[in-house]
């Protein structure tokens, strides 16, 4: 009777272990991967003047999706600033099934973004992270643009090598961005969309990873 319970108990114990072993190989700690990102200098038109903000986007991998990721923090170590972006506050979009993780809202309270090297740490669930260097050592080399309708005519002031108009409709929401080939004329001409109330001037100086972007306003 007690080598049977003594077999019983073997018996059970290789079991256990089995068990536990396979939980250890089915749930292997993976640390997630940042295989590419990219810092963008974005300028917005503030009450006290231009707006430095940074858009910050990296592409990812994790075996366990991307619901396992948790943090994504952002540093710049030289001058002691840190970011964080909660998961529930980045932007995600999969462009060719490849997903990317983000924010546009990188900022500092006064003066400009620091430049060079920072550095970026994504974080999943399980506490495993990752990181990866990201260096932006662009500059601002165009004045502010600026944008005027009246009585059915458009001006745009702008030294920027690209410029567009992005529009909205009564309620603020998107509806298409438009190329502005010159910088004065008809808005008639401009082919707005059916809808737009309200437009912004986007200028863009894409080999220099910059943009700027106007507040809105009445398109008629």
């Amino acid at each position: 009777m007690m080598k049977q319970t003594k077999k019983t108990l073997n018996f059970l114990f290789l079991a256990v272990f089995a068990f536990l072993l396979s939980l250890t190989v089915s749930c292997t700690r993976t640390p997630p991967e940042i295989t590419y990102g990219y810092l963008q200098l974005v300028i917005y038109q503030g009450q006290d003047g231009p707006q430095e903000h940074f858009s910050l986007f990296v592409m990812i991998e994790d075996e366990d999706g991307i619901d396992n990721l948790d943090v994504l923090y952002l540093y710049h170590d030289r001058e002691q600033l840190r970011w964080k972006i909660n998961s529930d506050e980045w932007i995600h979009h999969n462009n060719d099934n490849k997903d990317w993780i983000g924010t546009r809202s990188i900022a500092v309270a006064e003066g400009e973004l620091p430049r060079g090297q920072y550095r970026v740490v994504l974080v999943n669930k399980g506490g495993e992270s990752t990181e990866r260097s990201i260096t932006y050592d662009g500059n601002v080399r165009f004045a502010f643009p600026e944008i005027e309708i009246s009585g059915g005519i458009y001006t745009v002031k702008s030294q920027w090598p690209v410029n567009r108009l992005v529009c909205y409709d009564s309620n603020g929401n998107y509806l298409s961005t438009i190329i502005i080939n010159s910088l004065s004329g008809s808005v008639s001409g401009l082919g707005l969309p059916t809808g737009s109330r309200t437009a912004a001037l986007w200028a863009e100086d894409e080999s220099n990873f910059c943009s700027a972007f106007t507040n809105v306003i009445p398109v008629n």
